[in-house]
């Protein structure tokens, strides 16, 4: 099924992995064999040449999928304004992953206020033409107003599904969307919490039911849960035929 991606924050092996590895296989390939899609999360921290990420294309599958996190400079340094060099030069290095990156992800922080007309300028000085789609997860409460909500679809900006919610808009998809993006970070200890069976059956209903391109993403890395969630939402799936 095409249109649902699951897949882990970044694509480091669980110990378990490691040693099932067969030699010679990278992280990412091996990854790769066992999901369709990740989010990088490292590109939000430091750049990686544009050979990088042509490479990670050249080891995975030809329907896999990236997401990539925007770096930090953009959304939180600069605070989205007078940014459009480092937005150019991190558009040029993605486009390494040519037709196999679908996501920029955007993550703002929780002392950033929704401003209409920053995020309309930084939207306007993306490269022309490009074809991935936009995930945005907000931190802050006037995100999640009707006029923030109404400028975002407006850009085709879909804002990101998150638990734990910081609001109880946050936890919701938004209405009308093309795309969901769910980032599951675990609960309720942030990043360590495994999500239950009940949890991702729920999950996995929702996500049939949406009619719409769906990514569940599991940020729950720091015990290595977010690959045997992942693996249990992606075995539901499966089942489906």
């Amino acid at each position: 099924m095409t249109h649902f991606y699951v897949g882990t924050a970044a694509w480091t092996n669980p110990p378990a992995e490691r040693e099932a590895r067969p030699d010679g296989t990278s992280h990412l390939q091996h990854y790769a064999a066992r999901f369709n899609a990740v989010e990088i999360n490292s590109s939000f921290y430091r750049a990686h040449q544009r050979s990088t990420y042509e490479r990670w294309k050249q080891s995975t599958p030809a329907g896999f999928r990236f997401s990539v996190k925007v770096p930090r400079c953009v959304t939180h340094e600069s605070a989205l304004k007078h940014c459009r060099t480092e937005l150019r030069e991190f558009q040029e290095q993605v486009a390494g992953l040519g037709r196999k990156l679908r996501i920029l992800l955007f993550q703002t922080p929780a002392s950033l206020a929704f401003e209409s007309r920053a995020v309309a300028r930084l939207l306007a000085s993306l490269s022309p033409g490009h074809s991935c789609k936009i995930a945005w997860e907000p931190r802050h409460p006037s995100w999640f107003t009707a006029k923030a909500q109404e400028m975002l679809a407006r850009h085709g900006v879909t804002r990101v599904v998150a638990d734990p919610a910081r609001c109880p808009e946050a936890g919701k998809p938004p209405a009308g969307a093309g795309l969901i993006y769910y980032r599951l970070h675990g609960s309720p200890r942030m990043y360590y919490s495994a999500y239950s069976a009940d949890f991702l059956q729920e999950l996995h209903k929702d996500m049939l039911g949406s009619g719409r391109e769906v990514w569940c993403i599991f940020d729950n890395t720091a015990r290595h849960a977010s690959w045997d969630n992942a693996r249990y939402l992606q075995q539901l799936f499966d089942s489906d035929g």
